[in-house]
């Protein structure tokens, strides 16, 4: 077999493949075998039928069409791994002779990874918020945990807000009342935002057994983004009851004897959260200048597969367990059709753009992911998706996403190679010297956010 590539551009090459015939007999004997255990022919057993006789009967081309169609991912693998190339999704091959008894030529296109040059990315510098933690923020961590341990009680005053009242919601659109716009028995705390635009100004002043109508813009359900008319019946008002911050509130409320103490750990794990996200923001700030320094060619059919995957994903998964559609989910966001393409293309670059130049760091600086690194990886993945550990494992490996993950952490090791040569600064400016740990594990967050296409693009181009 001969092979020669020719470089269509920086991302597609044309393979012209040269398949002495001899090389194709084991396909063109494993296509007559084949043919025998389909057909039947008078005066022959099954399996036996002589090839000449299938030449006779079938005709040669419908053999050389079969050997040919099993010899060709093989011809095609080797003639890739020859040039030593990186192919990216499914070639598209032609035959463009084929002589009995003496050749067969094809050429395959097919989009290649780019050849990458990383430059010195020491100089990059970067700046981050500072991890700082008031007293202020403490009393409101404390004071959140405190209204975990509220206790209610039904009143028999009008309702105000912070109380919770139990309704019952009729919605009409045009005059009529929805089929899904009838819901009883619905708990609304006053001053939340979590329920229909209006309720709050509705709700308020009612005692129990009374009633008020409202206007509001639907946000799902079957007349989703239609103005209604509400009418809400308070059916009980209940107040909520704080504990009173002291010894005895810590002490149920954690394992410390004292306020002071649980103050102190409010204090240390906000701290703890703050160095994380800041390590965060550093990967994300380091990963942008790494990706303004690198020029990076795109494949196109590759780019035009990224931004199918990612907008799928977002209109049938995301949107729809929120019960979304794409136009309701635009008006929220303010966005035209237009823009959201246009984002939604840049994400997609930028997904790929960062995982051709991670991967290539890591070859570069042969960085390799442990069995503990991809334990740790596939538990945090467990936890973010609400599966258990050992679900979660089953799904991957059944998936044939194991290479997937370890990817991931590959790339986010590279990421955290590159924050660990930048220069990172606070807000006050002072130099961060980021917690390895969390320098890893938010480089890994980092990548995937990055990469959030479900994956499903970029497994199918490395197959």
């Amino acid at each position: 077999m001969k092979s020669a590539v020719e470089t269509l551009n920086p991302t597609r090459v044309r393979l012209t493949v040269e398949v002495p015939f001899e090389e194709l007999k084991p396909s063109l004997d494993a296509a007559y075998k084949k043919i025998n255990q389909q057909v039947t022919v008078p005066g022959f057993r099954k399996g036996k039928i002589p090839a000449r006789v299938i030449d006779q009967r079938f005709g040669r081309g419908a053999v050389l069409e079969e050997a040919v169609n099993d010899a060709l991912p093989k011809f095609y693998t080797e003639a890739v791994n020859e040039g030593e190339l990186n192919p990216l999704g499914q070639p598209e091959v032609d035959i463009t002779e084929l002589k009995d008894n003496e050749s067969l030529t094809f050429t395959a296109e097919v989009d290649i990874r780019p050849a990458i040059e990383i430059p010195d990315y020491s100089g990059i510098e970067v700046t981050v918020d500072a991890v700082e933690v008031s007293d202020e923020d403490v009393e409101k961590s404390v004071q959140q945990l405190r209204e975990r341990f509220a206790t209610t009680s039904a009143v028999e005053r009008a309702a105000a807000e912070g109380d919770i009242v139990t309704v019952d919601l009729e919605a009409k659109v045009d005059g009529e009342v929805l089929e899904d716009g009838v819901a009883k028995g619905v708990n609304y705390t006053i001053g939340s935002g979590e329920l229909l635009e209006g309720i709050d100004e509705a709700v308020t002043g009612l005692e129990a057994g009374g009633t008020a109508t409202f206007t509001s813009e639907l946000k799902g359900g079957s007349a989703q983004g239609k103005e209604a008319e509400v009418k809400v019946d308070v059916t009980e008002v209940k107040a909520r009851e704080l504990p009173e911050l002291d010894d005895d509130f810590a002490q149920l409320a954690s394992e410390f004897d004292t306020l002071d103490e649980l103050k102190a750990d409010s204090r240390k794990r906000l701290e703890q959260s703050r160095a994380f996200e800041q390590a965060t923001q550093a990967q994300e700030k380091v990963l942008d200048a790494l990706l303004e320094l690198v020029e990076v060619p795109l494949p196109e059919k590759l780019l035009e597969e990224e931004v199918r995957t990612r907008k799928h994903n977002l209109e049938h998964h995301q949107l729809g367990q929120m019960g979304l559609t794409l136009e309701a989910y635009l008006k929220i966001q303010e966005k035209t059709a237009e823009e959201f393409d246009a984002e939604l293309q840049q994400q997609a670059e930028k997904g790929i753009k960062t995982q051709f130049v991670l991967d290539e760091l890591v070859n570069r600086e042969k960085l390799s992911v442990s069995q503990e690194e991809l334990t740790e990886h596939l538990m945090r993945r467990a936890q973010s998706s609400g599966m258990s550990p050992d679900q979660f494992a089953q799904a991957v490996v059944e998936g044939g996403q194991v290479p997937m993950l370890v990817g991931e952490v590959a790339r986010g090791k590279a990421l955290a190679v590159v924050v660990e040569a930048a220069t990172v600064k606070d807000t006050n400016g002072e130099v961060v010297d980021l917690d390895e740990e969390d320098e890893v594990e938010a480089a890994v967050e980092t990548v995937e956010a990055v990469e959030a296409a479900d994956q499903e693009s970029a497994e199918k181009s490395e197959s």
